[in-house]
Parts: C-alpha cells; sequence; structure tokens
C-alpha cells in the first residue's frame, strides 16, 4: 500500500486538529474550565505536543545553518567558480531575493493583515506572549537600528552567540569560515570541506525525519490556537495568506519577467510554457531539491541553455536561491509583529529584510524547512519563536507556491547567465 504524501497527512492532521479545538472550544464556552481527561487538560496535551515539535525544529536551527552555509560558499569558491560565471549567478540571486523580501515586506504594511479593526489580532490568535514586553523592544528604536544590524553581526564570543540565538553573527562567521577554506591549499580544505558537507547531509536527514512528525506538531499547534480563539483566528491568517499568494504572483509575473526582459533580452513570456513541468513538480513536491532533475532537464530541453551553465547555476540555486521563501519570511516576522501591536521601525524592518535575504541561503530544499529560518527571524527582532504555531493553518499551500517560485527564479538566473555568456537560448527575440 502506497503510503500517504506528506502533504496530505498535513491537511488531514489541520482538519481533525479544527475539529478537535472546536470541540474543547465549544466546551469552554458552555462553561467547563479548561477540559480535560485522566487529569490532564486538553489545552495543556496540544500545546505539550506542539511545542516538543517547535523544540525540535529549534534544535536544528545552529548545525544546519552553519554547515548549508559553509559548503554553499565553499562550494562556490571551489574549482575557479569564483569567476564571472560564479559572480554574475551570485549578482543575480542577491538582486531578485532583496527583491522578493521587499515585495513581501511592502504588501504586508500596505494590507496589514495583522490588524482587524485597527486593533492588533494578537488575542484573536492567542498569542499569549505580553504585549507591554514586547511593544518595550520597539519602542526608541530608528534608522540607527540598521547600524546595530551590523554590529551584531561580529559576535564577541560565537559559541555564545549560537547558545543565545543570535543569528546574524553565526552566519557571518560561516560566511567568512567558507570564504577562507576556499583560500587554503587542497591538502587542508578537502578535508575540512568534506567534514562540513557531511555535517550537512546529517542535518538534512535530521530535517526531514523531524518533517515526518510535522502532521503530530501541526495538529498540536493547530488546535491549541483553534481551542484558544475558536474559528474567528481564520479570518486573518486567510487574509495573511492571500496577501502572500499575491506578492508571489506578483513576483513571478511581474518582476521576473522585467529581469528576463530587460536584462537577458528574452521573450519573458516563453518561459511559462517552458518550465511548467518543473513548476507543477515543485508545487506537487514542495521540494525544489527534488525537483532540481526536472528543472535542470526543462532549463536545457525546453530552454535552450547549455549544461555547462546549468549544472553551475541549477544545483546552487537549489541551496541558495530561494525567492519565495525569502519573501514569504520576511511577511510572516511582519505579519506577526503586526499581530503583537508592534510597530517596528525602518531600521527593524530592515534587520527583518537583512536577516531574511541571509537565511534563505541556509534553507534546506525540503517542505517546510522555511519554518527553521522563521524561528531565526522570530528570535532575532525578539518575537516568540512559539507563535509559528498559527502559520500552520495555511503553510501547506503556501510552501507549495513558494516553492514554485523559488525554481522559477532559478531558471531565469540560468536564462540570464546563459545570455550573457553569449548564448542564443530558445527565448531569445532573435530565435524562431
Amino acid at each position: 500500500m502506497k503510503k500517504l504524501e506528506l502533504h496530505w497527512q498535513i491537511l488531514i492532521a489541520i482538519s481533525l486538529a479544527a475539529i478537535a479545538g472546536w470541540l474543547v472550544n465549544r466546551s469552554i464556552a458552555a462553561g467547563a474550565q479548561d477540559p480535560s481527561i485522566f487529569g490532564v487538560s486538553f489545552i495543556g496535551f496540544f500545546d505539550y505536543v506542539g511545542s516538543l515539535f517547535l523544540n525540535a525544529l529549534k534544535m536544528i536551527i545552529v548545525p544546519l545553518i552553519f554547515s548549508s552555509i559553509i559548503v554553499g560558499v565553499a562550494g562556490i569558491g571551489s574549482g575557479g567558480n569564483l569567476s564571472a560565471l560564479g559572480g554574475r549567478t551570485l549578482l543575480f540571486y542577491a538582486a531578485t531575493t532583496l527583491a522578493a523580501t521587499v515585495l513581501g515586506l511592502l504588501l504586508i504594511n500596505l494590507v496589514g493583515p495583522g490588524y482587524q479593526g485597527g486593533q492588533p489580532v494578537g488575542e484573536m490568535l492567542a498569542l499569549d506572549a505580553s504585549a507591554d514586553e514586547l511593544v518595550a523592544l520597539a519602542e526608541g528604536r530608528g534608522p540607527g537600528d540598521i547600524a546595530k544590524v551590523f554590529h551584531q553581526m561580529v559576535p564577541p564570543n560565537v559559541v555564545q552567540a549560537a547558545a543565545t540565538g543570535q543569528m546574524l553573527g553565526i552566519i557571518f562567521f560561516a560566511l567568512l569560515f567558507g570564504y577562507f577554506m576556499t583560500q587554503l591549499s587542497n591538502e587542508f580544505a578537502s578535508p575540512l570541506y568534506t567534514f562540513w558537507n557531511s555535517v550537512f547531509h546529517v542535518m538534512m536527514r535530521m530535517t526531514e525525519w523531524i518533517m515526518k512528525f510535522a502532521p503530530i506538531g501541526v495538529f498540536g499547534l493547530v488546535a491549541k490556537v483553534v481551542a484558544e480563539a475558536g474559528f474567528s483566528a481564520v479570518r486573518p491568517l486567510a487574509i495573511f495568506a492571500v496577501t502572500v499568494l499575491v506578492a508571489l504572483i506578483v513576483h513571478i509575473t511581474i518582476i521576473m519577467p522585467l529581469f528576463l526582459k530587460f536584462v537577458a533580452k528574452v521573450k519573458a513570456y516563453k518561459m511559462f510554457p517552458a518550465m511548467a513541468p518543473a513548476m507543477l513538480t515543485a508545487f506537487s513536491t514542495s521540494s525544489s531539491s527534488a525537483t532540481l532533475p526536472i528543472t535542470m532537464e526543462c532549463v536545457e530541453d525546453n530552454v535552450g541553455v547549455s549544461n555547462k551553465i546549468s549544472s553551475f547555476v541549477l544545483p546552487l540555486g537549489a541551496t541558495v536561491n530561494m525567492n519565495g521563501t525569502a519573501l514569504y519570511e520576511c511577511a510572516a516576522a511582519m505579519f506577526l509583529a503586526q499581530a503583537y501591536g508592534l510597530d517596528l521601525t525602518l531600521g527593524v524592518q530592515f534587520s527583518i529584510v537583512f536577516i531574511a535575504l541571509l537565511t534563505s541561503v541556509g534553507v534546506a530544499g525540503v517542505p517546510s524547512a522555511s519554518l527553521v529560518a522563521i524561528a531565526i527571524i522570530l528570535g532575532s527582532v525578539g518575537l516568540p519563536v512559539e507563535a509559528i504555531g498559527v502559520l500552520m493553518v495555511f503553510d501547506r499551500i503556501l510552501d507549495m507556491a513558494r516553492t514554485s517560485v523559488n525554481v522559477f527564479g532559478d531558471s531565469c538566473c540560468a536564462v540570464i547567465v546563459a545570455r550573457l555568456d553569449g548564448e542564443k537560448t530558445n527565448l531569445a527575440y532573435d530565435s524562431s
């Protein structure tokens, strides 16, 4: 018998959680105080299951991000790849990811899904952190916080930074470590690369293993929210989900085609049918890594990019280029900040964009792995990591959509780099 796919397991878990949470909520509304069985309250049980899943995610944050960035940077620098090809690829990835995060930031600020009737929806979502404590984090902040962001990138003690969750310092140290590995002779660099690459693959396996328990964790997280807040929480979450989907659509239908038209000088509309098989596969699997073989096939056979370009750009993109993921991370952090009633200044919003840009590089190409990156962003701006629970209601469909955007962004980069390298491709204006 074929095993049920993870996304169906998660959707079933959300449905069951909604029913269980609603029954508990109705029981409380009818006068029962904190209904329980065998002395264990249902809400307490839901919270225990959900927090256990979140703890597992937080457990892998430092080694996953650290090893991923080191391997990514060292891999780019090996074999002479830090040449014109590598430079163009990284420049494009940085530009499109920055555009995606800024787009997400603008739309969340414009729509304001974290507010309803001018009031934060934190209580409606059962976000129980002290509002006064969180608001205090934003007081007195201004543009000078931008300088503080860069100051935090250089920790005096990298071990202490890891222990206290100061991920900016960890990311910066990993970038430096990976770069200077490439400056060593092969005698010293090779064993280091093998070690960190092995650590990265172990962490990928651990991530995949933890995500197998996602249905159970999602059940606990969603059931707790519904039990405490009822279905009133669905409306702001639905508005947030629609806002993110609109942002992803704008990015893939307007921003990316502009890059193709004016930088690569190709017929952008031809890119969509050419990449349709890869995008549909990415949508169904929610994994850019699993989609990589189909992405390479579409880029080479349908678009006409050479294997020399695609074999370098696409595997690198599946690791470091996450346009849709970065957009979602930024939007999610802003939404939760709004829900808590935080009036984030320009400096704090810049730090969210900056961290989203960096953490998207270290996100594993497996379903829902961006939850790890969101946890990093929330911790960096002083928001409770537990708030991730409310995002799980619509996370699956958003994960499918943002993975498709990630894959499309990788393929667009391959086209642009190929054109700048003198290749014609099947999308060029002078092609048939």
